[in-house]
């Protein structure tokens, strides 16, 4: 009786780390479904806005440099600013460890400009 105990506590164990990397893999699947989404808009907001101001540029009265040849990409921009916060978040220039690798670096930099004096 004893071993058919064990091997249920395996086949649970197992089970669970089944279960844990299927949930990771999810994860990570739609982690890189957001930035692949991300890319997307990014791309479509530049092709689109070229032809935008193009267009305007072509066939308005209005001089190029004026806020309704760029006022679609600057609206757009930001909701495109957005959408990046959304899928990278706003660690994406100082990550959580950036404090402390900056320090690191520079104490590392410190000591080997004192090794030469």
């Amino acid at each position: 009786m004893e071993h058919n105990k064990e091997s249920y506590n395996d086949a649970d164990a197992d089970l669970q780390r089944s279960y844990e990397k299927e949930e990771a893999y999810l994860r990570a699947k739609k982690k890189v479904e957001k930035i692949q989404g991300f890319y997307w808009h990014l791309a479509v907001y530049v092709v689109v806005n070229i032809f935008l101001v193009i267009t305007i540029s072509r066939n308005s009265n209005l001089p190029f440099w004026s806020f309704a040849t760029f006022s679609t990409a600057l609206f757009w921009g930001i909701g495109l600013g957005f959408h990046f916060l959304g899928v990278f978040g706003t660690n994406f220039l100082f990550g959580k460890n950036w404090e402390k690798r900056q320090i690191e670096k520079y104490m590392n930099k410190d000591k080997e400009n004192r090794r030469w004096e």
